[in-house]
């Protein structure tokens, strides 16, 4: 798997991104393996994890994998992450195949006792996603979207405001 691993700090917050990112990594090839308890160690309870998706309604791969609930067709779709970055406790990945499937996952990451699991899940499936925060009332953006490949495409954009 090549990934583009950004290591700059962009959020101040004293978490655990080395550790957030290597828990994000493992979950992408814990799916690429279909190794369902390796992905039920790195995920909160399926009844826990909170989800989100902006997207077509047929195209919802990363949810279907997590739960078990693929369709035939859908088992060929394969996550290959381009670029991870971590921002406080949420590690956004960005991947695309072809000009057909652009995404983007936003992983929300919590201390379980002395670890960290996944606990909350955006998926963005053909859409830009920018994503900023506010600090000392003024709106900072800390990561954009970069479709290299889909620069001529008309997709949706969402700015995601933590």
């Amino acid at each position: 798997m090549r990934v583009k691993m950004e290591e700059e700090d962009v959020g101040g917050n004293p978490t655990h991104k080395p550790l957030n990112k290597k828990v994000v990594v493992m979950l992408y090839k814990a799916l690429a393996a279909s190794d369902g308890d390796a992905v039920s160690k790195l995920v909160t309870s399926n009844d826990d994890l909170e989800w989100r998706y902006h997207g077509p309604p047929q195209c919802q791969y990363m949810m279907w994998a997590l739960t078990s609930h693929h369709r035939p067709e859908d088992r060929k779709f394969r996550f290959k992450p381009r670029r991870i970055t971590a921002f406080r406790d949420r590690v956004i990945v960005e991947g695309w195949d072809g000009l057909d499937a652009y995404w983007v996952h936003v992983w929300t990451l919590k201390m379980d006792g002395s670890r960290p699991v996944i606990a909350e899940f955006r998926e963005y499936f053909n859409t830009w996603l920018t994503m900023i925060v506010r600090s000392y009332g003024k709106e900072v953006r800390v990561w954009q979207s970069e479709p290299r490949l889909h620069r001529n495409r008309s997709l949706p954009d969402i700015i995601l405001a933590i």
